[in-house]
């Protein structure tokens, strides 16, 4: 079950197995362009460190050429003079056209990592979608996507080629000046990556606390919203602004404090750098003053620093950048981690339909160890019989059709269609054969027409008017000014219950199942409409093996066979006239329900 919100993931052990699981995604066995683009990109970042690097050459050339016992030959400095422009152009050239090559390679990385994340989303069972908190897990995968492409491009495009120019630096002050030259570079370039580590490891600590804050504070806003009408009910906008300002409070907080300790980490690295210049120019100018250097070698020297230390500027970022992006890659992996609780066996084959009989048998469960729900339940439905569910709250009536969708698996017994196990077929074949209109109907946030066409991919308009017309919905569609382009809103809130849970009808007739499950199907509907669908339902379910959950005893009275569930047993079974003459359970609700309505026609008669 995953957390309520992620945990900060703790990279000090896990930066190179993040990094080994995320390259593949940078160098795809199945796309050979693809690796060539990375090939290529290297050339080009190697090619444009070397002319870099020959700028500092050329620049200190074109000083040594320009003093007074040489200016006749001023033509050649002004070469240099251009040669080192032409330098700095193509260098610059070269990084944008390494950008171009390799930004197909980021993307694709990303792609193919979302992919992957969102496939294994919709496969984790529903325990793990009931637990989870939608704005925490979306915040996760936004993160870790788009981390992937930053990645990439700062470990081959900043700390590859900076590793590159230090080790060219190293040689060339080794052959030109001194070996001191080079221990001291050396030496500061080491305290300089060591003082930029621990502050940065100190900065991830508060970064890693604002995230946590900011993933919260999304979260909740995203909870407050999707629970609006609640909210509504209950008077407390007040209460949720104020639980909502608080948390956005301490993440302002935190990242007040996270933003500060930049400011102290610019400050040490410029102390050190600033040091070896001072350093290394002092050292260039004292060997100048002693005719060991030319006026072009300091210069040279200072050039070769001024360059060698603008990417290590960026370095606290860099670290800081690839620290935080293996953090949340690590976060997203654990998401692709989370074990998939229901799994098709290993060969498995389709369902293989022959008239879709349906059984359980001896079927328990439970969601929780300590709290069965299902206890021994079993029952047979001939191909094309309906049998009608029907019992308390709780008594596990809507469990039956998540473990015939093997949303869960059971923990005892077997369901069987057509004597099949269904732990022994495809989750895909098994659930193209049933089809559902639930209690709570949830529909996209598109039109209509999508809602009604989910049923069954690639379905025609005409299709979705006539599945709509049996869910007696189309009249309703027909008056809206877009008619099928008419957009439902989030979970469709701009539809009454009794609309959506037509929609639902409709989309689950154009999907034209074998099995029906029907789960409270017109809790939602009023007197009239409800007599319409269920004429509707009894056409639709006289040529299916068809479940019915029901509430409403009248709406079964029809049925092959009713079962009475009660503390997870089947209490009573038989057709609705021998139930009647048990005078059981049954009896009892049957005469409850008619005082009601007795009730109620004689309030309305008044």
């Amino acid at each position: 079950m995953p957390p309520q919100s992620p945990e900060p993931a703790d990279n000090s052990g896990l930066d190179f197995a993040v990094m080994r699981r995320f390259l593949p995604y940078l160098w795809p066995k199945d796309a050979p362009g693809l690796r060539g683009r990375i090939v290529l990109a290297m050339l080009l970042v190697v090619a444009s460190k070397g002319i870099q690097l020959s700028m500092g050459f050329v620049y200190g050339r074109a000083i040594d050429r320009m003093t007074p016992d040489l200016r006749a030959e001023v033509l050649l400095p002004i070469a240099l003079v251009a040669a080192y422009a032409g330098a700095r152009f193509i260098g610059v050239l070269f990084d944008n056209l390494r950008n171009v090559v390799f930004e197909r390679v980021g993307q694709d990385a990303t792609r193919r990592l979302a992919e992957h994340v969102f496939g294994h989303l919709h496969q984790l069972s529903l325990r793990f979608h009931l637990a989870r908190r939608t704005g925490a897990v979306t915040k996760v995968i936004e993160r870790g996507t788009k981390s992937i492409d930053v990645m990439l491009y700062f470990l081959l495009f900043n700390l590859a080629p900076t590793v590159i120019e230090l080790a060219a630096v190293m040689a060339i002050f080794w052959a030109k000046f001194s070996l001191g030259l080079v221990v001291a570079t050396l030496a500061m370039v080491i305290l300089y990556v060591l003082f930029t580590q621990k502050v940065t490891d100190w900065r991830n600590a508060l970064r890693a606390e604002m995230n946590d804050l900011d993933t919260a504070t999304v979260a909740r806003s995203v909870d407050s919203l999707l629970n609006y009408e609640t909210v509504k009910y209950f008077n407390a906008e007040q209460r949720e602004t104020d639980y909502y300002s608080k948390v956005a409070r301490r993440y302002a907080d935190a990242a007040v404090r996270s933003e500060n300790s930049l400011a102290w980490l610019n400050i040490g690295q410029s102390f050190i750098t600033n040091a070896l210049m001072a350093g290394a120019m002092a050292f260039t100018v004292w060997g100048w003053s002693k005719g060991q250097f030319t006026t072009g070698d300091v210069v040279f020297v200072n050039t070769l620093l001024a360059q060698l230390f603008r990417p290590l500027d960026l370095l606290g970022m860099v670290y800081r950048t690839i620290r935080q992006g293996l953090t949340d890659m690590a976060a997203m992996f654990d998401l692709i981690d989370t074990d998939t609780e229901v799994k098709d066996a290993p060969g498995a084959p389709a369902l293989h339909l022959a008239g879709a009989g349906l059984a359980f048998e001896d079927v328990s469960f439970a969601y929780e160890p300590d709290r069965p729900i299902l206890k021994g339940v079993s029952f047979a439905i001939p191909p094309g019989k309906t049998l009608a569910v029907v019992g308390p709250s709780g008594a596990g009536k809507s469990t039956l059709a998540r473990l015939l969708y093997r949303f869960y698996d059971v923990t005892g017994g077997r369901i069987a269609i057509d004597g099949q196990d269904i732990r022994s077929v495809t989750q895909a074949s098994l659930r193209a054969a049933i089809g559902i209109v639930p209690q709570d109907t949830v529909l996209f946030n598109d039109s209509i027409g999508y809602n009604i066409g989910y049923g069954r991919d690639g379905a025609s308009l005409a299709d979705i008017e006539t599945a709509a017309r049996g869910a007696q919905i189309h009249g309703f569609i027909a008056s809206q000014p877009q008619q099928y382009e008419t957009q439902v809103g989030e979970r469709g809130l701009k539809l009454s219950g009794g609309e959506k849970q037509r929609v639902a009808i409709a989309r689950t007739l154009l999907k034209d199942p074998p099995i029906l499950i029907l789960d409270e199907a017109t809790s939602a509907l009023d007197s009239r409409t409800e007599a319409e669908i269920q004429t509707t339902l009894h056409q639709v379910s006289a040529r299916r093996t068809t479940i019915v959950i029901a509430h409403r005893l009248s709406t079964i009275v029809d049925a092959d066979e009713i079962i009475v569930l009660d503390g997870g047993r089947v209490a009573e079974r038989g057709n609705h006239a021998d139930l009647l003459k048990a005078s059981g359970l049954y009896a009892e609700m049957w005469a409850r329900q008619q005082a009601e309505d007795d009730e109620e026609s004689a309030v309305a008669a008044e």
